[in-house]
């Protein structure tokens, strides 16, 4: 028996013939566009190792270095300044230079920062090195992003998408796997090196095999026609200021800004969370399990969320009333992390975080598509950068946030689980207003 998700996959052609799927396409029209989107997840997945190293290794660093949950929090605070100040740069770099070059510097000084955490030892010196990384690692998106909406046509962007975006998901597994083994081994200056060093492997790959879909020496001229089968008004490179003015630009800027930090809560403060509430030490090992799971159902759900939208537009749907459609699924699956402060044990609240957080994932995947959908391609980077760099202040003032109320409740995380899914209701209804319902035309 089929389900939603296989018939999204592989839905059945004209009269029930089979081929209109994701999968059957690849085969039948090409499979470059795949291999593509395979050197950006593993860039994804290299790029949230990175960051997750310092929220697993958090307990061991602050008895070692003494910090408090306010000085964690400032630590992360410069993170997302530097982040934030990348977006829109790195966004308008990507659209002028190209994908290519674009991503592969900013991997290389994102591992360069990444490595340059093993030579430090005080908070400031640990600020100044999460800057220079949030500031590198603000061009992974926009490069993701850019590559997804260049290398896929409408009904596939949001699956594609959602599996780009499982690399999140996928480092925030390995790092507590990976981590405790380096560190013991070669104690904690040696994990930042190594995973610095995984930078330079993945560049290597890269520089050899990307190409824009017009210059790629590999792909076949069926996929080229496939990929570019919308049809959609021809424009040139879109001037800042007109991007500016688009709707489609501040639909996906607020909508990102009120939902994107909540994924940060969850990368920074869940391995502190765990570790407080439910007496596991400073242990990082001890919460590898946990957080596997977790992030298991993160990729569930990036994945299914992108297949569900494409499932709606393989069934006629128009692209963009499917995505927020699939949007409003998702803020509901969110509603029982209120649940998850008082769960009575460890797996409990595993639960209740996982289905969250795989609900977010999935409205990602889908708040992505909108803006691609209603974006021109030359000018995605340049929406995709102001709307991260709004996320990035979002997450700037949650981390703040969150530093302050653990502080003056004692570390109480309820208030907190409480807030979340009131966020998503409000971009929804944002993104629902302002978004156009197609491909904005620049004048």
């Amino acid at each position: 028996m089929s389900t939603p998700l296989s018939e999204a996959l592989n839905p059945p052609g004209p009269s029930g013939a089979p081929g209109g799927g994701v999968f059957r396409r690849a085969f039948a029209v090409g499979h470059v566009r795949w291999t593509m989107l395979g050197l950006v997840f593993f860039a994804t997945v290299l790029n949230y190792v990175d960051r997750a190293a310092l929220g697993i290794l958090q307990p061991v660093l602050a008895k070692a270095m003494n910090w408090t949950a306010q000085d964690y929090a400032n630590i992360n605070f410069w993170f997302q300044v530097g982040y934030a100040a990348g977006y829109a740069l790195q966004g308008r770099f990507i659209d002028k230079v190209g994908v290519r070059r674009g991503f592969a510097l900013a991997v290389l000084l994102w591992s360069i920062a990444a490595a340059a955490h093993g030579l430090v030892g005080t908070v400031v010196g640990f600020m100044a090195c999460r800057f220079f990384l949030g500031l590198a690692e603000s061009g992974n998106y926009p490069s993701c992003v850019k590559t997804t909406r260049l290398w896929f046509p409408a009904g596939e962007r949001a699956m594609a998408a959602g599996i780009f975006n499982a690399g999140t998901n996928v480092g925030a597994m390995i790092a507590p796997l990976m981590i405790p083994f380096i560190m013991a081994t070669w104690g904690w200056q040696a994990t930042f090196f190594v995973i610095g060093a995984f930078g330079a492997v993945w560049l290597v790959f890269w520089l050899k095999n990307y190409f824009d879909p017009e210059q790629h020496p590999s792909v076949k001229r069926s996929e080229l026609d496939y990929i570019q089968s919308e049809v959609e008004p021809a424009v040139a490179q879109v001037p800042y200021r007109k991007v500016l003015k688009m709707r489609a630009t501040w639909a996906y800027a607020l909508g990102n800004t009120l939902s994107a930090p909540v994924f940060w809560f969850y990368l920074y403060w869940l391995p502190p969370y765990l570790n407080q509430q439910y007496n596991l030490g400073i242990s990082i090992t001890a919460m590898g399990l946990p957080l596997m799971v977790i992030y298991l159902m993160a990729d569930v759900g990036s994945v299914a969320g992108g297949a569900l939208s494409s499932f709606m537009i393989s069934r006629g749907k128009a692209a963009i009333p499917a995505r927020l459609l699939s949007m409003l699924i998702c803020a509901i699956c969110i509603v029982p992390i209120v649940f998850a402060a008082s769960a009575s044990s460890l797996w409990s609240a595993v639960f209740f975080i996982s289905i969250a957080i795989a609900a977010h994932q999935a409205w990602t995947a889908n708040i992505w598509s909108v803006a691609m959908d209603a974006t021109p391609k030359n000018a995605i980077g340049s929406v995709y950068g102001i709307g991260g760099m709004c996320g990035a202040i979002g997450g700037m003032f949650m981390t703040q946030l969150v530093g302050h109320i653990l502080t003056v409740t004692n570390n109480n995380y309820s208030v907190l689980f409480t807030m979340i899914p009131c966020t998503y209701f409000v971009a929804l209804a944002w993104v629902y207003f302002v978004v156009p319902r197609k491909v904005e035309v620049i004048d």
